[in-house]
């Protein structure tokens, strides 16, 4: 190792730039400030750092969904027994469950209202004039996937047209949750539970990136439900895992089978997955909800049945929302662009009204359906039409080319099955394309079952669509109670989260560095000289690599040492990219993404060392990255922070 150094610099430009480890000159070519004294992998199988010091009574998950949201819980000594919370007031005709819509409602001051059916509800019933100042917002977390840059302060745009801080809104409902699930348990106990007492679970979606993982972590904060100091009293669980958890422990009589009576894969149908999964099987978990689809594939090693995962988790925006989407453009091909967009904001309460209606209708498409769906347009859709227009609806469904969308009598729209099921086609079409290209990879090949999990797998189109893609792949089941598929595994990852033993790191993260410059194999404009030695600098220096298999509790190892003895924090850039044959961090592909903080306030006794070094420690196997840090001359442990989100 001892062509490398741990760079230590004392040129001008340290007192104006105190943040980065090592001030290069070559500074333009991105903050390479950083040589690594010694990269080493370490795995310790002891668990230790997943230990937990306290002892919670409860676990509690929140499944905080796209279009609908709810929890479930377990006490900690009966772990068996999951309760799946109070029935809500106000359901919807068609739609049976015992989730909540991800609605809420906030006063005109900005102050919380109501959630969930309430909210819908109270806020439909407000003077259409009044209904304007208020704030409601429903199916907002997906912006949470769809926004490259977020932040702290990514806004979110109510109903009525008005921007609120996201993270404000996601704090409201988790605590919202949060006193509807203390209420219930205190109930329960017939004794006051407190919040020390619960240990929480929020479940979103593997594929989501590193920044809205965390910005979800600080909403749960603001919520109460746990706190930086406290951080290891929420656990973020991913949704596909959760719903591989719970089909894992499935029974027979639990499950709904699709698929012929053939042999798939050396399995005939009599054999039971319920009878417990054979060692070594392979399985996919496709969750399909509201907002996204999750692919995760798994694998069971008994006789723990700890889980493996064994391919990078995939998947994308191709949740029933799309369905929504499809209806919308539908209704802008008929009645005009213009009117929609003018119609939503002058009436937010009564187009709320009118996806309600389409939704319950929704779940009534079926690929053997001959009868029309009959959808209730709104009076006062009807009575702004002719005000906008100056023509009746009736005039524009039979001017508008739509064959299958006819006008009844008692004010609906009449969509023949047909014109249903091409709503769903681009989104499903999606999802087995999707699936298509998994099942390429070759350690996808040998997989014997499917499990068609989320509120989407409920919609018998998609279920058919599947099982004509694959049904001579695998088995393709779907659990009983499939919209609390996650819900439930959420409570028995949070009872026992080392239960996933091995994962897959969905990017390539590291850091750049200097090295030993070496004539002919580094390119000329990476040379950097100083004090007569020649540097390269922006070399990558590799974390971990897309797709490569991380065992929970496997540290990555780095020593990095400040530039001044008196230098009391240093910030170190951490890239990534989606690909692993990077070298550089200038190269395409590769992105700033977040922040490695090491403050050594505190750390350094009477005597500090001329040369400290900081071995920090990191964790790509958990549902989100951790790190932790010692200063090797005190084996004090240095405050670390690792920061995707305020960089």
């Amino acid at each position: 190792m001892a062509d490398k150094e741990a760079g230590g610099s004392d040129s001008g430009s340290r007192e104006t730039a105190p943040t980065s480890a090592y001030s290069s000159p070559a500074r333009s070519l991105g903050d390479t400030g950083i040589t690594p004294l010694s990269p080493s992998h370490i795995v310790n199988d002891t668990d230790s750092s997943v230990s937990e010091q306290q002892v919670f009574l409860v676990v509690v998950a929140i499944d905080f969904g796209t279009t609908s949201s709810g929890y479930a819980y377990s006490f900690t000594k009966e772990p068996e027994c999951i309760h799946v919370m109070r029935r809500w007031e106000g359901g919807d005709p068609g739609v049976s469950n015992q989730k909540t819509p991800t609605t809420i409602l906030l006063t005109p001051e900005r102050k919380f209202h109501s959630f969930g059916y309430a909210a819908r509800d109270f806020y439909h019933d407000l003077d259409p004039n009044e209904a304007k100042q208020w704030l409601y917002l429903e199916k907002f977390k997906m912006k949470l996937h769809t926004t490259g840059d977020l932040t702290m302060d990514t806004d979110l745009t109510a109903a009525n047209g008005k921007k609120v801080k996201a993270l404000e809104i996601f704090a409201y409902a988790l605590q919202y949750f949060k006193e509807q699930a203390l209420k219930e348990l205190s109930d329960q106990a017939g004794s006051e539970f407190e919040n020390s007492d619960v240990r929480w679970v929020i479940t979103v979606p593997a594929i989501w990136k590193q920044p809205a993982k965390q910005f979800m972590r600080q909403a749960a904060y603001q919520a109460g439900l746990a706190s930086p100091e406290n951080s290891e009293q929420l656990i973020i669980a991913l949704e596909p895992e959760a719903a591989s958890i719970y089909c894992r422990k499935l029974r027979l009589h639990q499950m709904i089978e699709l698929s012929s009576k053939a042999t798939v894969n050396g399995y005939s149908a009599s054999d039971t997955v319920g009878a417990g999964f054979a060692q070594g099987d392979k399985y996919v978990v496709v969750d399909s909800g509201g907002g996204t689809v999750d692919l995760t594939v798994h694998q069971i090693r008994l006789p723990e049945g700890h889980l493996k995962e064994l391919y990078k988790a995939t998947g994308g925006p191709y949740g029933s929302l799309g369905v929504d989407y499809e209806f919308e453009k539908l209704l802008c091909k008929i009645f005009g662009e213009d009117f929609i967009e003018q119609f939503k904001i002058k009436r937010p309460a009564a187009w709320v009204d009118l996806m309600i209606a389409f939704e319950s209708r929704k779940r009534a498409a079926a690929p053997d359906r001959t009868n029309p769906l009959n959808i209730t347009l709104p009076f006062s859709f009807i009575d702004y039409y002719k005000k906008f227009r100056g023509h009746s609806v009736e005039h524009a469904l039979r001017k508008s080319n739509v064959d299958f969308v006819k006008w009844s009598s008692q004010g609906m729209l009449r969509m023949s099955p047909d014109a249903m099921n091409a709503l769903f086609k681009p989104t499903i079409d999606s999802i087995i394309e999707h699936l298509r290209d998994l099942f390429q990879k070759p350690e996808v090949s040998t997989v014997k079952f499917l499990f068609l999990v989320g509120g989407f797998a409920e919609a018998p189109l998609l279920q058919q669509a599947v099982q004509a893609a694959f049904g001579d792949k695998c088995r393709i089941i779907i659990p009983q109670d499939v919209g609390l598929t996650i819900l439930k595994g959420a409570v028995l990852f949070g009872l026992d989260p080392a239960v996933i033993k091995v994962r897959r790191s969905p990017l390539t993260y590291g850091v750049g560095v200097l090295n030993r410059y070496v004539e002919g194999k580094h390119p000329p404009e990476k040379l950097l000289v100083k004090d007569g030695t020649r540097w390269c600098t922006d070399v990558f220096d590799k974390f971990i690599s897309a797709d490569q298999s991380v065992a929970l509790g496997e540290l990555v190892k780095r020593s990095y040492t400040p530039a001044k003895p008196s230098q009391l924090v240093i910030v170190i850039n951490i890239y990534s990219a989606e690909h692993d044959s990077v070298s550089f961090i200038t190269d395409p592909g590769v992105k700033k993404c977040g922040t490695l903080r090491l403050d050594l306030t505190g750390t350094s006794g009477a005597a500090v060392p001329a040369r400290r070094e900081i071995q920090t420690l990191m964790q790509f196997g958990d549902t989100e990255i951790k790190a932790t840090a010692v200063d090797i001359a005190t084996s004090k442990s240095v405050k670390v922070g690792i920061d995707f989100l305020n960089y």
